[in-house]
């Protein structure tokens, strides 16, 4: 489908595309399904004999060599880089407390330089490009340039609100796990003290909650206040969970999804439904977010292992050292049932850390936790794939750019 998609791209540059095209070495030519001789290809009238020529010095090789033509490479956050930029503006002026010290607290991570790889705004912005189809509707609309405009400033709050819904939780966690650095700086919590930085996670959220009321829409009211009683379930599962629950892979999943892949999912569906699409393109949205949420924080727990602090800005093996048991040590323990025991008796000592790393390191718990992580960036993948076609260039690129993310989650470092 992709592959068809990209030739239809090309096929609109017409006749300046097909001198180049008639230029290149036999394997580089692309090749699409058998024609009339009488058809348009690429912008140029053809002859049959030529399609049948190309099709048997061609083969495979060129229809994997097309694939690639065609699915130009994206970086997803250059696209939606001016949008993440008023984004950035809008946060720094929607953070402006009377009490100066809240308001330097509130804003202490939205600071030029401070701001994160602002992956969730990324995501929204992509995905509200990708959703941008044609929907039938049952009245007609008087000014449509007027109502896209109106759409894309709604979908664009998604961003600013779920973006401040994140660093609120981001100031809350640092309290609860007496974090010392985030985003490779002094955390807020140790700058300011925890009090401050309490009231300025509850702060963004009060502006989060502003800007949600204003979009007048109870069903997206709804989700994204759903998605603060996710993260604060998640966070007490983290907390208090049961010795059996400590070790559940299906607990662990609960909560990552809470934790994590919330967020995303309910944002993009919001993204869908402020767009007036029907339920099954809505849960497509959905289901993109969740599981890249839950691809992306596999990888982050398997980087808590094996990254180095100042990459991740933060400590590493800081959930081990928090009693804090992730999917590679649950793997782990599937190979290495001794190792429930030291999950029991928990990690304040150091040589129980150690004890547990050398488990880890003689099993596939890393491995198995990034096939995990794969699985659900297919999944992710899986669900653009399945959206309405569309031949718009900036909703196919949107679209490659979704998919680039799933792989950016997987195979990143930091």
């Amino acid at each position: 489908m992709i592959f068809s998609r990209g030739l239809s791209q090309i096929s609109r540059n017409r006749f300046s595309r097909c001198r180049c095209l008639f230029s290149l070495r036999p394997q580089q030519q692309l090749y699409h399904s058998p024609i009339h001789a009488s058809q348009k290809v690429l912008g140029c009238r053809v002859i049959h004999s030529w399609v049948s020529n190309a099709l048997s010095g061609i083969g495979q090789q060129i229809h994997h060599q097309s694939t690639v033509i065609a699915e130009e490479q994206v970086d997803p956050f250059s696209l939606v880089a001016d949008d993440l930029s008023l984004l950035s503006n809008r946060l720094r002026s929607m953070v402006v407390a009377e009490v100066p010290k809240l308001a330097s607290a509130a804003e202490y991570f939205f600071k030029m330089g401070v701001e994160g790889k602002r992956f969730r705004p990324t995501i929204l912005l992509l995905m509200a490009t990708a959703l941008n189809v044609p929907i039938p509707r049952s009245a007609p609309q008087v000014d449509v340039d007027s109502v896209s405009r109106d759409l894309r400033t709604r979908q664009q709050s998604i961003a600013d609100i779920a973006e401040m819904i994140h660093v609120a939780s981001l100031l809350h966690d640092d309290v609860l796990d007496d974090a010392d650095t985030r985003r490779g700086i002094v955390s807020l919590n140790l700058a300011m003290g925890n009090k401050l930085a309490v009231l300025a996670g509850d702060f963004l959220l009060s502006r989060a909650c502003v800007a949600l009321a204003s979009l007048k829409n109870t069903e997206v009211v709804s989700l994204l206040a759903t998605v603060v009683e996710h993260l604060v379930t998640g966070e007490t599962m983290q907390m208090s969970p049961s010795a059996d629950e400590r070790c559940s892979m299906e607990y662990y999943m609960q909560k990552t999804y809470y934790k994590t892949a919330s967020l995303i999912s309910n944002s993009c569906k919001s993204i869908a439904l402020l767009a007036g699409h029907t339920a099954e393109v809505s849960m497509l949205a959905f289901d993109y977010g969740k599981n890249l949420g839950l691809a992306f924080q596999l990888i982050d727990d398997v980087l808590d292992f094996t990254g180095k602090s100042a990459a991740l800005g933060k400590g590493s093996l800081s959930d081990i050292r928090h009693g804090i048991v992730t999917a590679p040590i649950l793997y782990a323990m599937e190979e290495f049932p001794q190792l429930r025991t030291l999950v029991d008796r928990g990690f304040d000592d150091p040589v129980n850390v150690e004890i547990a790393l050398d488990y880890l390191g003689k099993s596939r718990g890393i491995q198995r936790t990034r096939e995990l992580a794969s699985k659900h960036a297919s999944l992710a993948s899986a669900a653009i794939d399945s959206l309405p076609e569309s031949d718009d260039e900036e909703v196919q690129r949107s679209r490659r750019a979704l998919v680039e993310l799933t792989q950016r989650a997987i195979a990143r470092a930091k």
